[in-house]
């Protein structure tokens, strides 16, 4: 591509040449790409510039606001040295603006595909997987990673940069497939890592508390997770009709996008209205629902038509998970008794409520539940498979929103009848400081409830405690990390992994 067909109507340059590609790393340029110089939290963005011109850049497109070259580029053109080679363009807003930029050099690839992006506080990765599964020629990009169902590349991200996001779409372009499944954060929203997506269906599994660190409030949460359901080319949105605020999200949809809703219908006295979507035809909903050692079992209906189903997952919010994924299906054409053939082969996604156990154990779940909603659910739903005693291994991450860990202790004083307090990934915090503010709203709680707590900051020596404590009716819920790989202390990324530890432990009982 030309450097100005790709850049017209975003900057102006006398400039022509061909371009081999746009790079954010400067670390990774090849001789001809366009650097993107964003703004780097260490300062550093000068030196980055400087290393992509020495490695070929060809061109360097940044925000005046963001990175001041001004002074290098004069000083720099003034030594002749190879500065001089390359283009230097300021672009207000870029980091906004880019993902339409590398959509464009793309060839605008997601008007190819039929995107589906799943938003939420809890859910979306296991939508995302499941979603993966079920349908032919799918893409996949999320907190597990981006690629196809069974092989997904790990980025760190649950919504990649917008210059990776349009990367990868048109690696799924290349690759034949028809249609993605992705995890949209409200950090991708907020940041632009979404724009020049062009989504054919949107859903929204829950709200609860999160991220308010980065947001502030839960209405400015709230406010930018609703930006996801104003876009008018989108053909269809799902929505979560036992979530209390899905009605905000409905307000704001545009009248030409068709809106599904689902439900659980627990009693005669279900809190959602089901009127509008029942005459509509586009009402999904479980009934019945039976938990079974070896999963799920429950009834899913739409217009006349009645399946009975069993899956391998565990709670009510999978089934909400799964009725969101049937919503879709249903949306994108597919008739209620494929899909229903298709969920009995289903996987369970990793690290969400991943059972575990062998005839000497308790039985155990490793989940992902770092909200104290999340957390909540995690609990209520073991409990439906627990005989004896639940126990709840846990902790908080570190530099991230410190109000949720006592609404954390206080969900595992209600719920659970052990609780150890663990060490998540307290990055630069003081592990005891995290653990006390989790106790306090423990304490608080356990007032009203005979919850036995202990604090072991050893992560796997808190797993470790709580598999050689429990009996063999027992139930243990390992929360908050998991399908990661890693634990986060000062600065480091160690290798960690509760599944593994689980199943280290687990061998190490059934030899004994």
């Amino acid at each position: 591509m030309q450097l100005q067909a790709l850049l017209s109507g975003f900057v102006d340059t006398s400039h022509d040449f061909t371009i081999t590609g746009l790079c954010l790393d400067s670390r990774q340029i090849t001789e001809g790409q366009v650097f993107v110089a964003l703004a780097a939290a260490d300062q550093s963005a000068l030196m980055n510039v400087q290393q992509a011109v020495a490695r070929g850049a060809r061109a360097v497109i940044y925000d005046p606001k963001d990175v001041d070259l001004s002074n290098w580029i004069v000083a720099a053109q003034g030594k002749n040295n190879t500065v001089n080679s390359g283009v230097f363009l300021a672009i207000p807003a870029l980091d906004t603006q880019l993902g339409a930029i590398a959509a464009r050099y793309y060839a605008q690839p997601s008007s190819k595909l039929d995107v589906i992006g799943i938003t939420g506080t809890n859910g979306k990765t296991s939508c995302t997987q499941f979603l993966g599964q079920l349908l032919d020629a799918c893409g996949i990009i999320g907190t597990l990673g981006w690629g196809v169902w069974g092989d997904l590349t790990f980025t760190g991200y649950t919504t990649p940069d917008a210059l990776a996001t349009q990367t990868m779409l048109a690696a799924f372009v290349g690759q034949g497939q028809r249609t993605v499944a992705m995890e949209v954060s409200s950090h991708g929203i907020a940041e632009g890592r979404i724009n020049s997506v062009r989504f054919k269906g949107v859903v929204l599994t829950n709200i609860s508390r999160d991220h308010l660190d980065f947001h502030g409030t839960m209405a400015a949460y709230i406010a930018t997770k609703q930006v996801l359901f104003t876009r008018t080319d989108t053909e269809f949105a799902v929505f979560n009709l036992d979530d209390a605020l899905s009605g905000q999200f409905m307000a704001v949809v545009p009248q030409s996008i068709a809106i599904w809703g689902f439900g659980i219908i627990k009693d005669a006295n279900t809190a959602f209205d089901q009127t509008t979507f029942v005459a509509r035809k586009q009402f999904v909903y479980a009934q019945h629902i039976r938990h079974q050692a070896d999963g799920l079992a429950f009834e899913i209906g739409w217009q006349d038509q009645l399946q009975t189903l069993q899956v391998p997952l565990y709670g009510d919010f999978n089934v909400e998970n799964i009725l969101a994924v049937v919503t879709v299906l249903l949306a994108l054409g597919e008739s209620l008794a494929t899909i229903a053939a298709k969920l009995q082969m289903l996987k369970p996604v990793n690290g969400r409520m991943q059972r575990f156990g062998n005839p000497q154990s308790a039985l155990i779940f490793v989940d992902y539940a770092h909200t104290p909603d999340a957390l909540e659910k995690a609990l209520i739903s073991a409990r439906q498979h627990c005989k004896k005693a639940l126990w709840v291994v846990f902790g908080c991450g570190g530099d991230r929103d410190t109000g949720k860990r006592p609404q954390m202790g206080a969900c595992a004083a209600q719920y659970a009848d052990h609780v150890i307090i663990t060490d998540d990934n307290p990055r630069s915090e003081d592990p005891a400081s995290i653990t006390q503010a989790i106790v306090a709203g423990f304490q608080r709680q356990s007032t009203l409830n005979a919850a036995h707590l202990s604090v072991i900051h050893d992560r796997e020596h808190a797993i470790q405690t709580a598999i050689g404590q429990a009996a063999i009716d027992d139930c243990i819920v390992i929360a908050g990390k998991g399908h990661e790989q890693y634990q986060e202390i000062n600065g480091q990324k160690l290798p960690f992994s509760d599944a593994q530890v689980v199943i280290k432990l687990l061998a190490d009982t059934a030899v004994a």
